[in-house]
């Protein structure tokens, strides 16, 4: 038997289910572009988790910046709970924009994660405002 089906694939059903949960928690840098680029944007803000110098330095366009550590019901009070915020940090291997949507879904927000952060997005050539990521790390 091959190590690939060592072990067998699930149900079509439950493969189903999985992989549709699997898209409730995250958004793809394509799919953000494409509504953006299309002034789609209704239903949903991207959020920054990093630090405001991070922010500074480079940031999706439109992003708000709201640092995970600094989320709570005083710095969000104002914020539509209508809305879905998609939260980004570095990349993969940083670990705020995980630690964001913590914070904003236990404070009552729908979140999702923007899969790869801001790495990501540069490297698929979609627009960041500032000097990109050269020389930054995930300042989380």
């Amino acid at each position: 038997m091959t190590n690939t089906l060592r072990f067998p694939p699930a149900d079509p059903a439950a493969a189903a289910a999985f992989f549709a949960a699997e898209l409730s928690f995250e958004a793809d840098p394509d799919d953000v572009v494409r509504d953006l680029a299309a002034g789609e944007t209704e239903g949903f803000r991207l959020v920054e988790t990093r630090g405001a110098e991070a922010f500074a330095r480079a940031h999706i366009p439109g992003a708000i910046n709201l640092p995970h550590w600094e989320m709570d019901e005083t710095t969000t009070a104002d914020w539509d709970r209508g809305l879905v915020y998609v939260c980004y940090c570095e990349s993969f291997e940083c670990n705020a924009a995980t630690k964001g949507a913590v914070a904003l879904s236990r404070l009552g927000f729908r979140v999702k994660r923007l899969a790869g952060g801001l790495r990501a997005w540069e490297a698929a050539g979609y627009p960041v405002e500032g000097h990109g990521l050269h020389g930054i790390g995930c300042a989380c």
